[in-house]
């Protein structure tokens, strides 16, 4: 399988046979998602930075509910969870979802807003690769995500959801941090590609924190 960085909280996940999953699709907010198709698209919320739907071509299936549900051979669980941590009173729900693809499980956490009880993270199963949230402001932060990495204990980690590297006359709508302040907690390292290769026999034997680069198109003030 591989996995594809296109900025936000944005993958495009490819099975070995083609398949194509995308999840939380967002609008151009001084980045732009490349041009994408995809069979199925999750979305962990209804904000528009998340369900950009009219930026992914393809006949899709949506998914957008906690309820499990197999799509085109593929198994995708999803789990409630908050966008804050005040029981979404400020921010409404959160879906984390749990995407099987090649015999590998992917952990897309969304826009998660707070720590997660041991009994949360239990309910994930084994997770090989988790796409996790560090800017905070919207969601956890640097340290939280750091602190659930460690209890989840994952093959590969990849932060989602910060401030991307950009010049200034690139204007970014969202106050929200980069990456680099989770990277130094957990010794993480920058991958000099926007898309990673994953086999289920070869994952790294403890966790990985790679930063991918991002696919993402700049646009310009």
């Amino acid at each position: 399988m591989k996995i594809r960085y296109l900025g936000h909280s944005c993958f495009q996940i490819e099975s070995s046979d083609g398949i194509k999953i995308v999840t939380d699709p967002y609008s151009p907010m001084g980045i732009k998602m490349p041009k994408v198709e995809a069979d199925i698209v999750t979305s962990s919320h209804s904000h528009y930075d998340h369900n950009y739907f009219e930026g992914v071509s393809g006949d899709f299936v949506v998914v957008n509910t906690a309820a499990p549900i197999r799509v085109k051979g593929i198994n995708i669980r999803g789990f409630e969870a908050f966008h804050d941590d005040e029981n979404g009173n400020k921010r409404g729900r959160n879906i984390i979802f749990v995407i099987e693809v090649d015999g590998v499980n992917v952990c897309h956490m969304g826009d998660l807003g707070h720590k997660l009880a041991k009994e949360q993270i239990n309910s994930l199963g084994s997770v090989d690769v988790l796409l996790i949230p560090v800017g905070g402001f919207f969601t956890i932060g640097p340290e939280d995500a750091a602190d659930i990495v460690k209890a989840i204990a994952p093959k590969i980690a990849i932060p989602m959801h910060f401030k991307p590297d950009i010049p200034q006359n690139v204007k970014f709508e969202l106050p929200i941090v980069g990456a680099d302040a989770f990277l130094s907690l957990l010794n993480g390292t920058k991958y000099g590609s926007d898309t990673l290769s994953i086999d289920k026999e070869h994952l790294p034997p403890s966790t990985q924190i790679i930063q991918l680069a991002s696919a993402a198109e700049l646009q310009k003030i």
